[in-house]
Formats: structure tokens, C-alpha cells, sequence
């Protein structure tokens, strides 16, 4: 992050800008909105400068720029056209320690000028740190179309209602469960339509309400690690959670998307390493739960495709715990379509089967031989580590060793990798390649479809019988 965004006050605060011509205007426009008591020097001004002055908004130097000038001065902005000018500014602002912006000058530029999306008191700010400034633009043009009006009106109500909600809910998860519950109620309607009384009248009966603490658990699937393949509903419950527990399959980016105060909870989950044993997670759900807390179980994958989801929902029930699943993109189906590779096709495979790579807790063998069929394909889900046995049983079943797999390393993600061979290759392309977690196994005649049909990330590598494998690019 190369800038930290700030909402600041400038109210009565002393700001110099250096240039009276268009581009000042438009950056003396947003300060004046905010408050600000401008100083303008410049040889010449612009009409609307001079407007100011007589109406007592702005005081006009005419002159040249003087580093005494910046006395006293919160921040300043230098909007000439000549560069010279420009760079005695931010060299005389910056040796003063000074937040200054030099305006179409990126690097000299403490602070920079976002777009603003103005429903006030709400403020959205968007900014590409001034290396795409039209960029930027385009985006807040899209997110006017999509913010209601009515977001003002309706800040401006429950604004006044924060210190009644304060005295009355204590402890800011009960209170932020509370707003919640008006942001879903008809108060949004009655503001949306004008009839602000109403809605005032409607927000006190919901405050006079006993308010529950009772708590939830949403068990979310968060995909395989590609953020903008996760669901809508999967967003909003991540916002909404008080508490966060997460699997180490849940990638980074995808956190980044958790309400930035939620409590966060790491409790493993990853081929090698259980950090935190499945009976005490569910009983971590069931203890925050029970004390007032919305839960998100976020998991990665969908939670009920090998995700033991349904044993932690079976936890809750004796507690009566509320509870909700969001289904998530399998890792099946995400990392085979981000390597081009069908999981079903007409002229290659006519079904398909999940399967994951561990035995069950009592050592028996999965049906082998329904998992060798032609014509079908298999994702192994967890399969490194039993890679080779599992192509020994395969082989021993009558799968053919020359029938084509994939193994897809951090599907969907941008480190995403796809090493590609044979059957009868698979346990040495898994050492050979040093394949790590999280990895897929894609075995069936669909693979060979990869060379054509791939389109994300690096270029699948081929694999030859008896020679190194080498990376097309």
C-alpha cells in the first residue's frame, strides 16, 4: 500500500495552493467543499478565484512563490504549468516535512487527490495512486450508478440515534448486531421513500425491542483460492461475522475480504498438518455460538465436498445453534476449468467421480475398480502424498498407464501450475516436479483436451516418458 487513505478535517485549516489557472480551480473547488481556508498565489487567476476572494472564501496573493508563504500552512498543492515551479514547491513543502501534491507529478506527491463518490456524511474515495487517474475515474462512474441516493439521509438518521443505541446496548458486538438489524429492517424503505418520521419512529420501536444475542454459525465456502469466484452470500456473511475460523486452504486474498475487525481464527487443515484436531473445532463453534457470537466456518473449497462440513453442523444441533451453508466452488470443478480440462465431455467421459486420497479411519480400500472405468474421470482431491499407491491400484484395477493426468498445483490462483503426463508417470511427476499442497489429481481422457483449451496462468508442461520434463511456454 503506497498510500494510507485518510479521511482528514479541514475545516478552518490553512491550505496554499500555487496556480490560479483551471487545474487549481478544480483542486481549490474539492477544498473550499471541505471547509478549507485557502491561500491562492499566482501571477494570474482564474474568474472564479477572484469570486471567491469578494465573497470572503479564499485570499489571493499575486505574485510568485515564495517559500515563506507555507508558514502556518497545513497542506499545499502546486498547480502550475511550469515544472521548475512545481519542484521549488514540493522541494521547500518536503523540507518543511509538509504534505504537499504536485498535481500530475505522482512522485513528487505526499498526498494525492482521490475520485469521490459525495453521498454525505457518506464518503467513498477511490484513487490508483495517481498512476491511472482516468482508471479511477471510470470506477467511480460505475459505483455512482450503483449507490442509491438515499445512503445520505439514511447516515445522517442513524447518525443520530448512535449515542441512544450506545446507553442502551452495551459492548460494540451487540450494538454493531443491532445496526444490522436495522440496515435489513423497513427503516431503509421508509428513508429510500422519503418518509423520515416513519422511519425514525419505525428505528426507536426496533430499539425498545429485547435484543437478542443469540448466535450463528455460517459454514461459507470460500473456492479455491481465485477471490472473485467466491458468492455473493459468501461476501456478505464474511462482512457480517463477528468471529472468522478458517482453514489454511483459504487463500490470503480471499482474507483480505473478512471484516477488517473480526476476530480471526486459524485452525488448520492442510496435508501434513492438522494444527487443531476436528472435535475441538467443532467445539470452538459451539462455545461462540453459545456466547452471542455470528460464527463464519470459513472453508476452503465447498464445505460438503470433503470439507467435513456436515460433521460440525451435526455438532451444532444438540446446542440448537442456529446455522446457515453457503456451497462454494469445489476444487474439482474450479482448478479443471482454470486448466482447460473438462470434467465432462460427450466424446471422452460420460461421468466423473470426487474421490479424496485418504483411506477411511478403519483402513478400508475405496472400490478401485469403479474408479478404473474408461471413459470417466477421476479427481483425487489430497492425493499427493498417496500418489503412488494410488497409481498401483489404479494400474492393478485395469486403468491403462498410458491414459492421461493432470496435477493441478494452487488451481485458480496465480501461482497456478499444471504438470501433465501419464498414469504410469504420476508418483515420479509428483517427486520429480516437487508438486506441493494444495494440489489436485485429474486423471481420464478429458486431460489430453489441456493443450487446447488452457487459459490461465503458466502454460501446461508436458511430460515425456524417460525424459526431464520441460515448461512450453
Amino acid at each position: 500500500m503506497q498510500y494510507l487513505p485518510l479521511f482528514v478535517k479541514l475545516t478552518d485549516k490553512p491550505v496554499l495552493i500555487v496556480g490560479g489557472g483551471s487545474v487549481a480551480l478544480r483542486k481549490a473547488g474539492t477544498l473550499l467543499s471541505a471547509g478549507a481556508k485557502l491561500t491562492v498565489v499566482a501571477p494570474e487567476f482564474a474568474a472564479e478565484f477572484v469570486q471567491w476572494q469578494q465573497g470572503g472564501q479564499a485570499e489571493l496573493i499575486k505574485g510568485y512563490f515564495e517559500p515563506a508563504l507555507l508558514d502556518g500552512k497545513l497542506l499545499v498543492i502546486a498547480a502550475t504549468d511550469h515544472e521548475d515551479v512545481n519542484a521549488a514547491v514540493y522541494d521547500a513543502a518536503t523540507a518543511r516535512n509538509m504534505l504537499v501534491n504536485t498535481v500530475d507529478d505522482q512522485p513528487k506527491c505526499g498526498f494525492i487527490f482521490p475520485s469521490i463518490i459525495d453521498r454525505s456524511p457518506i464518503l467513498i474515495a477511490i484513487s490508483s495512486f495517481g498512476t491511472a487517474p482516468v482508471l479511477a475515474r471510470r470506477l467511480r462512474e460505475k459505483l455512482e450508478a450503483l449507490l442509491p441516493q438515499h445512503l445520505g439521509p439514511l447516515a445522517e438518521l442513524v447518525g443520530r440515534f448512535r449515542h441512544k443505541v450506545k446507553a442502551k446496548i452495551s459492548g460494540f458486538a451487540a450494538r454493531r448486531q443491532f445496526w444490522e438489524k436495522v440496515f435489513d429492517s423497513d427503516v431503509v424503505r421508509d428513508v429510500q421513500t422519503n418518509q423520515l418520521p416513519q422511519a425514525e419512529q419505525r428505528l426507536l420501536q426496533l430499539l425498545d425491542q429485547p435484543q437478542q444475542q443469540a448466535g450463528e454459525v455460517y459454514v461459507v465456502g470460500a473456492g479455491p483460492g481465485d477471490p472473485e469466484l467466491l458468492t455473493l452470500k459468501a461476501l456478505q456473511l464474511m462482512q457480517q461475522a463477528d468471529v472468522v475460523v478458517y482453514d489454511y486452504l483459504v487463500s490470503a486474498q480471499i482474507m483480505e475480504l473478512v471484516r477488517r475487525d473480526a476476530e480471526r481464527i486459524c485452525v488448520g487443515k492442510k496435508a501434513g498438518d492438522h494444527s487443531v484436531p476436528q472435535q475441538d473445532t467443532n467445539q470452538l463453534l459451539i462455545d461462540l455460538a453459545l456466547a452471542g457470537k455470528k460464527v463464519c466456518r470459513l472453508k476452503g473449497g465447498d464445505p460438503f465436498i470433503f470439507g467435513r462440513g456436515g460433521e460440525e453442523i451435526q455438532a451444532l444441533l444438540p446446542h440448537k445453534i442456529a446455522f446457515q451453508v453457503v456451497p462454494g466452488v469445489t476444487a474439482a470443478a474450479g482448478c479443471a476449468a482454470y486448466a482447460g480440462i473438462p470434467l465432462t465431455h460427450r466424446d471422452h467421459a460420460q461421468s466423473v467421480q470426487f474421490v479424496t486420497g485418504h483411506c477411511r479411519k478403519d483402513g478400508t480400500e475405496p472400490d478401485w475398480h469403479s474408479m478404473s472405468k474408461a471413459n470417466q474421470t477421476l479427481v483425487i482431491y489430497m492425493g499427493l502424498m498417496k500418489a503412488g499407491h494410488i497409481q498401483q491400484q489404479l494400474l492393478a484395477a485395469g486403468r491403462s498407464g498410458s491414459v492421461p493426468v493432470a496435477i493441478i498445483e494452487n488451481g485458480t490462483r496465480p501461482e497456478q501450475r499444471i504438470v501433465s503426463g501419464t498414469l504410469a508417470q504420476l508418483a515420479d511427476l509428483v517427486e520429480q516436479q516437487h508438486i506441493s499442497s494444495p494440489a489436485l489429481l485429474v486423471i481420464g481422457e478429458v486431460v489430453a483436451l489441456q493443450q487446447d483449451l488452457h487459459w490461465f496462468g503458466q502454460r501446461p508442461q508436458a511430460a515425456v516418458f524417460g525424459q526431464t520434463l520441460t515448461r512450453m511456454e
